[in-house]
Order: structure tokens, then C-alpha cells, then sequence
């Protein structure tokens, strides 16, 4: 008996301080954010996430958050802006691990962080009713990559995907940052992949994989599509803004591409060039605040906008128009302020 009632005691202190884990307080996130794991169905394997729901009757959207590329499910600043949005609009939020740090093989865009992500989707639905019609992916910068991946490896289940400064071409990322001051985001590519992508071409195949610019090309469908990136990144940041150039232009039909020559060009200058002009649709946008676009180009369900900027995401704009953005409705590129939501600069996450 004695031994019984240990046993109980003791079972009954350990869901205690399980309660007590779960409930505890995630640093800077707003009250109601909470640790959890998952299974994921790329190898079985218990993943974390920071999660949160809000108590409805009815089923609510879901946003899923994408962290940096040097940083995991517990980063805050800029990520924690996506949860407050969530609990302003009544939205779930999740934040999944996707592998961590972009700098083992499990990360980085691999299968495995793809599946992690799916599977989020999936835990997110069973913690509350989800208006399937109303999922979105949000990231920027190394989250900005992998929102990139994901609207193309899973169309289907977003019904908007806002992508910030992203990564297209691991290979061409890995040149640029290669002996420059951004010198450690190409080592930490080397030791996800085993040496350059350079150095032979099964390694270049292998970044190729991880490239948003060759799933996105090969796309039978993709969600809508919002690219973003500022025009001095590059420069005042790590990612060039050549990367969601080349993304748009993979995702648009070839006749509608923009030119290569005056990519570059753009990039070298920084002035919109008169080729460019006579299709740059940029106009005011109060959404994007202190931060305006500079060139626009919308084709089908995918836009650009290259926005005076840097290595950065404006939270006003991104997550507005996601609220925009319903499955089975046209898209809607001309949102209007539905909440009143203020992000000061410093966690506009840049040169994460």
C-alpha cells in the first residue's frame, strides 16, 4: 500500500510540474504563448514549438511564424510581433523549430524541416479549430527562405505566403557571402551541406534541393505569393534583393519575367531603370509606412515589392495582406488597415 501510494504521490507531483512547464511564460512573448512538441512525420521524431490558441467557437486562422536563419523556435524581437498580431485578430500562432539553426544537414530547407513544418499544421489543428481556408506562412530573412520553400513544396495548404528578404539560390548566396563581412552564413552552409556547393556537383545538387528558385520553377501551382525585400540589402544586410527578383521570376511565366540585365542593374544602382520603369506599378502604400516601395511588379497570384529598406520585414504590410487572403477568392493585392498595429523599428528584425 505504502509502495502504491508512493507511486500515486508521485505520478501526481510529476503532472504538477508538467502543468507548471506548459503554463510557464515564454520570455518577450505575450501572456498565453506556451511551450509544446510534436510529433513530425519526417522521421517520428518529438519536435518543439511555441504555440498559442485563441478560445472561439468558431474555427479561426493560423499563421505560421518561420524564425531567422541563426535563430530557433524561441527567438523573439521581431517573431514575437506575429503572436501579439494573433492575439489582436484572433488568430493561432505557431512557431516551429523546423530543425533550428541553419547549420546542421537537418536543417537549412532540408526534408526533414519541410515535414516539420507540415506537421505543425497538423498539431496546430488539433490543439483548436482551424479555418483551413485561412492558413499563412510568414518569415524573413533565413524565414523568408523557407517561406519561399514552403509555398512551393506545400501550395496547397497556404492561403497566403509573405516572404521577406529570403534566400532563393543557396549556391549563388553562398558566392556572395564568401569572404565578405557575411563570411560566417557561407561557413555555416558548408557544414550543412559538407563543403561548398562549389566543390563538386553533388554538393551543388544538394544546395540546389535546399533553393526555393528550383521548387518554386518547377511549381505545377503556387499559393499567392507575397515577395518583399529592400532595396539596400545586399549592402545594409546580408541577402542581396537580387534573391526575390529571381524568385518572382521563377514563379511568373518566362514572358513576363524581368530582365536579367536590368536586375543587375538595379542592384548595382539602385535606381529603377527606364526599361524597368515602364512596368514598375510602385505607388503609395500606407501599410508600408516609413518603409515605401520603390518597384512593384504583380503577375497572377505572385507580387514583388522592392521597398526602401534594408535587411528587413515590415509587419504592417506582411500581415494585412495575409488577413486579405482567403482560399477560393480572388487574390486581394490592395488591403485595407483592418487592426491598429504598431511595430517599433527595432524589431523589424534586420541582419537576423
Amino acid at each position: 500500500m505504502l509502495t502504491k501510494n508512493l507511486a500515486v504521490g508521485l505520478l501526481a507531483a510529476a503532472m504538477m510540474l508538467l502543468s507548471v512547464h506548459a503554463a510557464a511564460q515564454v520570455p518577450d512573448y505575450p501572456q498565453g504563448v506556451r511551450e509544446a512538441r510534436y510529433r513530425s512525420d519526417g522521421d517520428g521524431s518529438m519536435q518543439p514549438t511555441l504555440i498559442w490558441t485563441p478560445k472561439s467557437e468558431e474555427p479561426v486562422p493560423l499563421l505560421v511564424a518561420l524564425h531567422t536563419w541563426s535563430s530557433d523556435y524561441r527567438q523573439s524581437g521581431g517573431e514575437a510581433q506575429y503572436a501579439k498580431w494573433c492575439q489582436q485578430a484572433g488568430w493561432a500562432f505557431i512557431h516551429p523549430n523546423f530543425r533550428g539553426i541553419n547549420k546542421t544537414p537537418e536543417a537549412m530547407g532540408s526534408d526533414l524541416a519541410v515535414a516539420d513544418i507540415r506537421s505543425a499544421v497538423d498539431f496546430a489543428k488539433s490543439e483548436t479549430s482551424i479555418d483551413t481556408n485561412r492558413i499563412y506562412c510568414i518569415g524573413v530573412s533565413g524565414g523568408g527562405h523557407t517561406s519561399m520553400l514552403m509555398a512551393a513544396r506545400e501550395p496547397e495548404l497556404w492561403a497566403g505566403v509573405s516572404a521577406w528578404c529570403g534566400i532563393s539560390d543557396i549556391a549563388a548566396w553562398h558566392r556572395q557571402c564568401r569572404g565578405t563581412s557575411f563570411d560566417r552564413y557561407a561557413t555555416m552552409i558548408e557544414s550543412v551541406l559538407g563543403g561548398a556547393p562549389d566543390a563538386s556537383p553533388d554538393l551543388r545538387d544538394a544546395a540546389w534541393h535546399r533553393s526555393p528558385l528550383n521548387w518554386i520553377a518547377k511549381a505545377d501551382r503556387l499559393p499567392p505569393l507575397d515577395l518583399n525585400h529592400g532595396i539596400n540589402d545586399g549592402r545594409a544586410g546580408s541577402v542581396p534583393f537580387t534573391h526575390s527578383m529571381l524568385a518572382f521570376n521563377a514563379a511568373v511565366p518566362q514572358s513576363a519575367a524581368l530582365d536579367a540585365d536590368a536586375i543587375e542593374a538595379l542592384y548595382q544602382t539602385r535606381e529603377v531603370s527606364d526599361g524597368l520603369q515602364q512596368i514598375n506599378a510602385a505607388t503609395s502604400d500606407p501599410l508600408y509606412g516609413s518603409h515605401p516601395p520603390i518597384f512593384r511588379r504583380t503577375v497572377g497570384t505572385t507580387r514583388l515589392t522592392v521597398f526602401d529598406g534594408g535587411h528587413e520585414i515590415v509587419h504592417e504590410a506582411a500581415l494585412h495582406w495575409l488577413a486579405a487572403q482567403a482560399k477560393g477568392r480572388p487574390v486581394n493585392w490592395s488591403p485595407g488597415r483592418l487592426i491598429s498595429f504598431k511595430v517599433e523599428p527595432e524589431n523589424e528584425q534586420s541582419g537576423k
